[in-house]
């Protein structure tokens, strides 16, 4: 990879890993639910009027923005808000790399490998670290909810590979159009009109930027170049970077927002990367190992 893309991939690592910062200011300002419908309303529009349907079913594409943008988001925004740092949250939404193996097991029947289990075995060693340290910032709701986006994630991850072969960024403002609605309906009903209103009366221009930042540094930029670089160099080649997402967003929640960092998020997070390392370079490192013990 030259030098100019290498760089490119630390940018949406970056911009991803910074992200969660800007939900947790953002979540200061504007309602949980509101934000999430917020956030899709602006990244489909105006693109939909510019940007041409995916190659896919409109059902497949409405599953996929419930699915992969409604639920994980909105479980993701209602867990900082019941109570997760930034950095935490970076790092536990990381194991949707599990979740995903878990449900392409009992949908698609596809058998992990032997290192893909020990890799999720010393990860969720890592989550069970976090589990036991419970405190004003990181409560049993919080952990629940970003558990359950990494769910969502996992099994959007499903969906997406069901929808092969299209422009990426159409999907995601198509997406993002079918998420909005549905939203927007639940913020109304669950959130209430008070909710809406006190959030759009104490938005300052902080709480607005913010909202920009997650539409479209995260949306636009990350998930634009880092599509880019996946069509022009092999996966093994690219995802290894998404590794680096949490280190950005515990060391920007530490520095930006002050928070509290303790022995115990290291090892967490140590146990956490050490995993997915496992899981992603596992398959890569047995095969040299029998190809030199056939050598």
């Amino acid at each position: 990879m030259p030098f100019a893309h290498l760089l490119l991939a630390l940018l949406v690592v970056v911009v991803w890993g910074l992200n969660f910062l800007f939900i947790k200011i953002s979540l200061e300002e504007i309602s949980p639910l509101f934000l999430c419908a917020i956030r899709f309303i602006l990244a489909s529009f105006p693109a939909i009027f510019f940007i041409k349907k995916p190659a896919a079913p409109f059902k497949i594409i409405a599953l996929y923005g419930c699915v992969m943008f409604a639920l994980q988001f909105s479980m993701l925004f209602m867990g900082m808000q019941a109570g997760m740092t930034p950095g935490m949250a970076s790092l536990l939404t990381q194991v949707q790399i599990f979740f995903s193996m878990f449900f392409a097991a009992i949908f698609l029947g596809e058998i992990p490998y032997i290192w893909q289990l020990i890799g999720a075995l010393i990860s969720f060693t890592g989550i069970g670290l976090v589990a036991l340290h419970f405190d004003k910032t990181i409560s049993l709701g919080g952990f629940l909810f970003i558990l359950a986006a990494s769910a969502a994630w996992g099994l959007g991850n499903l969906i997406t590979k069901k929808i092969s072969h299209v422009n990426m960024i159409a999907l995601v403002v198509w997406g993002s159009f079918f998420a909005s609605f549905p939203m927007l309906l639940l913020a109304f009903f669950l959130e209430g009109t008070h909710s809406l209103i006190s959030s759009y009366q104490h938005l300052t221009w902080t709480g607005v930027s913010s909202v920009m930042y997650i539409v479209y540094a995260s949306t636009w930029v990350g998930y634009g170049v880092w599509n880019w670089l996946l069509s022009r160099y092999p996966v093994s080649m690219v995802v290894p970077f998404n590794l680096l997402v949490p280190i950005v967003g515990i060391l920007g929640s530490v520095v930006f927002l002050h928070e509290p960092f303790f022995l115990w998020k290291l090892m967490a997070g140590f146990l956490v990367i050490a995993g997915l390392c496992i899981n992603l370079l596992g398959g890569r490192l047995f095969s040299t190992k029998i190809q030199s013990e056939m050598a």
